[in-house]
């Protein structure tokens, strides 16, 4: 497996595919940073170009891989990147998370770490990341390459819009939609439906300025 990414993030990925078993053939990828070394903690090799990815793909013929870096959009371009390179975007989820049994269903390429609570009815949808001490209740939507940071809860019946960042320990209240290209500030609580393409921030979470919507190119 190939883990996109190679500082902070996914570190945490490391951290998860450790407990799962899963570290053996394990590479990483970054072609843009010049401070890294050319094995993370002298053991998983770094790959610094596609076609060093394309090889490894070709010669131990795992061909998955998984986003371990934030940020949706980066992650959404990155996906479409190595999706183009023959690979297979594979969820990494922590078994310290405790799952529900019952209509859950998580897409391709999420990142679930330790700690994390999902209830009961929940969707989550394709390249989510989870951080650890997230608490997703019953009956919730979660779009796609969505980000959720430490500490988030989202009550009942809610619904998180595609691309959309949750700060550190927001809340969202029952029954609120969040839409797509959405920052939530650490610590806001969301009391009400908020549109696209916003920052909101407080207690309890007001507007505090529009953001530009995604491009096309930006989404490709």
């Amino acid at each position: 497996m190939v883990v996109v990414g190679a500082k902070g993030f996914a570190k945490e990925v490391l951290e998860v595919l450790t407990l799962c078993g899963d570290v053996n053939d394990l590479y990483f990828f970054d072609d843009l940073s010049a401070d890294i070394p050319e094995k993370l903690f002298d053991t998983f090799p770094i790959l610094r170009s596609m076609e060093d990815v394309k090889t490894i793909f070709q010669t131990t013929g795992d061909s998955r891989f998984t986003l371990g870096l934030g940020n949706p959009a980066l992650r959404l371009k990155l996906y479409r990147k190595f999706l183009d390179a023959g690979g297979i975007l594979t969820s990494t989820i922590s078994p310290k998370a405790d799952i529900g049994r019952y209509g859950i269903s998580i897409g391709d390429g999420c990142n679930i770490l330790s700690g994390v609570v999902i209830t009961s009815q929940v969707v989550l949808g394709r390249g989510c990341l989870v951080n650890p001490g997230c608490i997703l209740s019953h009956d919730g939507v979660v779009g796609e390459f969505v980000e959720l940071s430490p500490g988030v809860r989202i009550t009942g019946n809610c619904t998180i819009g595609n691309y959309t960042v949750l700060g550190t320990n927001a809340v969202i209240l029952p029954k609120v939609t969040v839409g797509s290209n959405v920052i939530v500030g650490a610590g806001a609580v969301v009391t009400k439906d908020v549109p696209d393409n916003c920052v909101v921030a407080g207690v309890p979470a007001v507007f505090k300025r529009a953001l530009a919507p995604l491009s096309n190119t930006a989404l490709r």
